[in-house]
């Protein structure tokens, strides 16, 4: 098969692009262009968007004696990711920006580019791994190394990208992967895995709100009420600087009467209140999804010891009943939790597993607190 490697400029994909040359297939790297300023990115090696992971990728490319080009995506990411970052801290929402660059990016935008340009399939070096089942679908399932399992922020693919879709090291651990690349002779053996959201330099979420909000926040301050008693606690200077479970940061300069620790407990953009309580009043049992995306054929209801959901990219799996149904706008997802969740938040994702098999995943707009 022609290939297209999508290679960061780190370990992982270049492993990936690698694996791909070595099996057969003709494979050309390419690098994602993300940013309209790349100077302006993240420097070192913490991130994946900056000109070194671009340079990085390059030699990768050259040791595994592949084509390479770099691909300028820097407005489409823009529109579709950082934007929607933005957009929804504003509404009061926390997105996942990972996630929604899987989809509408690498996904989407580059594997409709590299069909059209005659490619076969794209890899990328996530760890998942693609299986065909009895059905003739291709199955997404976790990772072996569940450490490093990324199948969370892949759980926006559908069965026509999935089809076009290589996940080279799905069966493998990190560790392996770095042993293997030292042995391949790539120079990015070493280099740490990225953190943090990429176009965030400095990983201050809340820094890079306040300056690129700027009058766009419907409010830029507010107070900070109690749960219990409604007594205002203090100010804050916009929502956008918090998120659903946050502990630290708050501001409020005194102790809950028992004191414990107080967390964000609701975000109001419009009236810019912040609430905070005890933690056991972030215990979710209930909670609603839209917008879903089916990996394979859409479920009616998913029920059983092996129905799991996970809320967050490294969060723990949780045991659930889902009911799809047709809403207003669109299919509904509707998710009982069989033990509680803490500091959910509308925004994010919620992945829908059947044993290891990646079932979908929608967007959380609305949650169920288990009662005082």
């Amino acid at each position: 098969m022609r290939i297209v490697a999508a290679m960061s400029g780190g370990v992982d994909s270049a492993v990936a692009a690698a694996r791909a040359a070595e099996a057969g297939h003709d494979v050309t790297g390419i690098h994602l262009a993300l940013s309209r300023n790349p100077a302006s990115y993240r420097s070192g090696a913490r991130g994946c968007c900056t000109i070194e992971d671009a340079n990085d990728a390059r030699r990768a490319a050259d040791v595994i004696g592949i084509p390479f080009y770099v691909w300028d995506l820097s407005d489409r990411f823009h529109d579709d990711v950082v934007e929607d970052f933005m957009d929804e801290y504003a509404a009061g929402r926390t997105p996942n920006p990972c996630l929604r660059c899987n989809e509408k990016i690498k996904f989407a935008a580059v594997l409709d580019r590299a069909l059209g340009l005659g490619f076969d399939a794209v890899a990328t070096g996530h760890y998942a791994q693609l299986r065909t089942g009895a059905d003739g679908l291709v199955e997404m399932h976790r990772a072996v190394d569940h450490g490093k399992d990324q199948s969370y922020v892949l759980g926006v693919l559908d069965q026509q990208q999935l089809r076009h879709s290589l996940f080279p090291l799905g069966d493998t651990s990190k560790p392996l992967v770095r042993e293997e690349a030292a042995r391949r002779g790539l120079l990015v053996a070493d280099k740490p895995d990225s953190h943090d959201i990429c176009f965030v330099a400095d990983g201050d979420n809340a820094g890079w709100l306040a300056e690129k909000l700027g009058e766009r926040a419907p409010n830029r301050g507010g107070d900070i009420l109690d749960d219990a008693t409604g007594e205002v606690l203090g100010r804050h200077s916009g929502t956008f600087g918090y998120t659903i479970g946050q502990r630290k940061g708050l501001r409020i300069g005194r102790p809950a009467p028992d004191g414990k620790p107080r967390f964000v407990l609701d975000i109001e953009p419009v009236s810019g209140t912040v609430t905070v309580g005890p933690r056991e009043r972030l215990a979710v049992h209930r909670l609603r999804g839209i917008k879903p995306r089916w990996c394979g054929t859409v479920p009616t209801e998913l029920d059983g010891p092996d129905v799991t959901v996970q809320l967050r990219a490294h969060g723990d799996e949780h045991r659930a009943t889902v009911v799809v149904t047709d809403g207003p706008e669109g299919q509904e997802v509707d998710v009982e939790l069989h033990d509680a969740a803490y500091g959910i938040a509308p925004g994010q994702a919620v992945v829908v597993y059947d044993g290891t098999r990646v079932v979908g995943s929608a967007t959380i707009s609305a949650t169920e607190r288990v009662p005082a």
